[in-house]
């Protein structure tokens, strides 16, 4: 009796503790994968660390070999340094060392309210999160407003930057075709509308994780803000910038891109002599997420076509 009485006991608590896990989930979906996500990329051999850079903490996950030659991936508005799960395995199984920064304002670096959130003050906080790190003449990339930055880095730094990736970049001066509220919706009618200008053929948003998504968005809106005021201003375009560039640049772009078509691509090719244009076929905005699989073993080519580099250690192996 008293056995049958703890089992019963024992299975009321089970279901209640699922029950309590079902609610829980479908309250807050987006914590949930994102925990998923971390747990995948912890066990795949990324590791996070904090760092100070100029007063602000800057988060960064880093991957690879402590020895390797530094690459250094920075993404995009909106986004984190998780957005590289896919990418970044391709260059840590050649042997680099990657380093992934969440810029000021995104993921789990600070957000300061007194800070501009412009593609100039991004880029000097990477220039001074590469320096305390101790990386030298690093392989620098960049997605989407990452690469925007990476470009400012590449012209204010060159002697820094090895070889420059470009990924479905912003940068030149044009104006978006689309709206951009977008990125910050405030309806599920919006964010589906956002994930079809990401993605080719997207899948619905469930209901519940649009909910949560919702949520988030708008209380992190004002840095999405700040960051899209800077970009339209036009102060920080690259048209003039990229012809001075004398480092081998790669470029990756998404066929079927609708938030920065291919045609900026193309615009970037002719502007920069040395480069070379990959063309990703069946794939949008999300290239080096959705299709790491037909970009990274190009990328790698491309770091590894050129001369030997220097292996240097940054001042901690820990990093």
């Amino acid at each position: 009796m008293i056995r049958g009485q703890r089992r019963s006991l024992i299975a009321l608590s089970l279901l209640g503790l699922c029950v309590a896990f079902v609610l829980s989930f479908l309250e807050w979906p987006v914590n949930y994968l994102n925990g998923f996500t971390e747990l995948h990329m912890w066990f795949a051999g990324f590791r996070g660390h904090m760092i100070t850079v100029d007063g602000y903490r800057v988060h960064y996950i880093v991957d690879g070999p402590a020895a390797g030659p530094p690459v250094v991936l920075i993404h995009g508005l909106g986004s984190r340094a998780q957005a590289w799960r896919n990418l970044a395995p391709y260059f840590a199984r050649a042997g680099d060392r990657v380093y992934m920064p969440d810029l000021i304002g995104y993921g789990e670096s600070q957000k300061p309210k007194n800070f501009s959130y412009s593609v100039k003050d991004e880029a000097t906080i990477v220039i001074g999160f590469m320096h305390d790190l101790g990386l030298k003449r690093v392989d620098l990339g960049g997605w989407s407003m990452g690469g925007w930055v990476a470009q400012l880095i590449a012209g204010k730094d060159p002697q820094q930057v090895k070889r420059l990736m470009i990924f479905d970049s912003a940068g030149l001066y044009d104006r978006p075709t689309w709206n951009p509220a977008l990125f910050t919706p405030t309806t599920p009618a919006q964010l589906n509308q956002l994930n079809r200008l990401l993605r080719p053929n997207p899948a619905p948003i469930p209901g519940f994780v649009a909910r949560d998504i919702l949520r988030i968005s708008q209380k992190d809106a004002w840095v999405i803000h700040r960051a899209l005021a800077s970009m339209f201003t036009g102060r920080y375009v690259t048209n003039k910038l990229l012809p001075k560039l004398r480092m081998p640049v790669f470029l990756a772009w998404g066929a079927d891109d609708q938030c920065l078509p291919l045609s900026e691509g193309e615009r970037m090719h002719k502007l920069i002599p040395q480069s070379q244009l990959e063309v990703v076929p069946g794939c949008g905005h999300l290239a080096p997420l959705d299709c790491a699989n037909k970009i990274g073993p190009q990328a790698v080519a491309f770091l590894k076509s050129n001369p030997p580099r220097q292996h240097q250690l940054p001042k901690s192996a820990a990093h």
